[in-house]
């Protein structure tokens, strides 16, 4: 499996966040300069994480992006998927013949045990051992 930037991107914001003292509010700016993260990138994938509740986005002066619920309640699936769209195995469609159907069925196989593997780990645990 290989992460997009933006998936990757996500996930160090988020575990920013989680290590933030009583999930405050934090600008998209803050985020990007403390994590190495061009901010106009970052502010487009915030985004996503808001339409799919993982954030809230606060506006004003006061505002900024804090966690929508705890970190060990944020999978990284819900994350990447979020951000990427859902996970899935995919083959070309050359022909659809018998072979073909095999391909999928595995590529299906496998893609669901990378989204069991994803849905076990959570952001409160990459913030834990990424000190």
């Amino acid at each position: 499996m290989k992460l997009s930037f933006a998936s990757a991107y996500a996930l160090r914001a988020l575990v920013h966040l989680a290590k933030s003292k009583e999930n405050a509010s934090r600008p998209s700016h803050v985020i990007a300069a403390a994590e190495g993260i061009p901010d106009r990138f970052l502010l487009k994938v915030l985004q996503r994480l808001v339409w799919a509740r993982v954030l809230h986005g606060l506006k004003g002066q006061r505002g900024g992006y804090r966690l929508a619920r705890p970190a060990d309640c944020i999978t990284l699936l819900q994350v990447i998927e979020a951000v990427d769209g859902p996970l899935q195995g995919t083959v070309p469609e050359v022909a659809r013949g018998k072979l073909d159907e095999l391909l999928q069925e595995i590529c299906d196989g496998a893609a669901e045990l990378v989204r069991q593997r994803l849905r076990k780990v959570t952001v409160h645990d990459l913030a834990a051992k990424g000190k």
